[in-house]
């Protein structure tokens, strides 16, 4: 069992992020969330988890997915003194789904500003794997010129773009092939989508 961070960014998608959840926590590993108070609105808009309370937000996500309850844990973005804030804090990688333009732009900078961005910061200064799901269309030279930067790095850009020739029969199945993808990435075994051949 290992440990994996799965962040939320104020950007449409969050339902990538709670599959890629679902997948970590299905497979035994331990997940810490955070999300930006944007992706958690967004998130209650989109897929009708409602976590804007700030209570028992773990345990909400946990029903919701039918996951493990001893294997998700959740903090805020304000919550700098949250484990993940720290490098000596092991983790094994972390995804940030959907990561939005913004968020994208405070990790490739250094910025730090929230915790998404601090856990991302240490991710990457532990020379860990880092993956983010990048939600904008159409991009501008800045974006990407951002994930460039930070593919140079060594981050794993995965595009939200899911394939179709696994002929998906429901949206569900269409998230399923992009947090598959992020899965793969982190080493996890998983059969979230039909692989080719």
């Amino acid at each position: 069992m290992c440990r994996y961070i799965v962040a939320i960014s104020g950007a449409s998608g969050s339902a990538y992020g709670l599959s890629v959840i679902k997948g970590l926590a299905d497979a035994g590993h331990e997940v810490i969330i955070t999300a930006s108070r944007e992706g958690i609105l967004i998130m209650k808009d989109e897929t009708g988890v409602d976590i804007s309370g700030g209570k028992n937000a773990a345990g909400i996500i946990s029903d919701k997915l039918k996951t493990d309850k001893k294997l998700i844990m959740f903090y805020p973005e304000d919550d700098l003194h949250a484990p993940i804030s720290s490098g000596s804090f092991e983790t094994a990688g972390m995804v940030i789904a959907p990561c939005s333009m913004k968020t994208l732009s405070g990790v490739a900078n250094g910025y730090a500003n929230n915790l998404i961005e601090r856990a991302a910061d240490v991710v990457l200064k532990e020379r860990r794997i880092l993956v983010l799901i990048p939600r904008e269309t159409p991009l501008s030279a800045i974006h990407l010129e951002n994930m460039l930067k930070l593919a140079r790095l060594g981050v794993h850009i995965l595009p939200a773009m899911p394939g179709f020739y696994n002929r998906p029969n429901t949206v569900q199945d269409m998230i399923d092939n992009i947090a598959g993808r992020a899965l793969d990435i982190l080493g996890i075994d998983n059969n979230l989508y039909k692989r080719w051949g």
